[in-house]
């Protein structure tokens, strides 16, 4: 077996892994609706089961490696909206140091869906 080939499609159960059990804590957990409450977006309660939806969905399609270059798509608008949303105000009030620290799943699994992205032929 290519070990690019390998590495790739654990790069995608681990990226995958990392989004359904996130979307599915969304789903179940009562404390991600304050949290989304307390954020400056609109229609929180819905927003929050719709990105769940979408985490769900697109880490199941990525660990299956069925439309890998789609389903990163929302993916990374989702790690990117979550840096802006969640992770920008702490560079902005406390720091890098402190920003780096807490930013650092978000940037890694923001890189990973780009590897996945940029190296995935659409279908596999």
């Amino acid at each position: 077996m290519n070990i690019h080939i390998s590495m790739y499609r654990w790069i995608g159960y681990a990226v995958g892994y990392v989004f359904i059990t996130s979307g599915v804590m969304k789903l179940l957990a009562a404390d991600f609706k304050g949290i989304f409450s307390s954020l400056a977006i609109p229609f929180p309660v819905e927003s929050l089961f719709i990105l769940a939806l979408i985490e769900i969905a697109c880490g199941a399609l990525i660990v299956s490696n069925l439309y890998v270059k789609q389903a990163s798509i929302p993916l990374i608008f989702v790690m990117l909206g979550a840096l802006y949303i969640t992770k920008l105000p702490l560079l902005l009030e406390k720091g890098i140091v402190s920003f780096a620290f807490e930013a650092r799943l978000d940037i890694v699994m923001l890189m990973l869906l780009l590897v996945l992205w940029r190296n995935s032929p659409g279908r596999i």
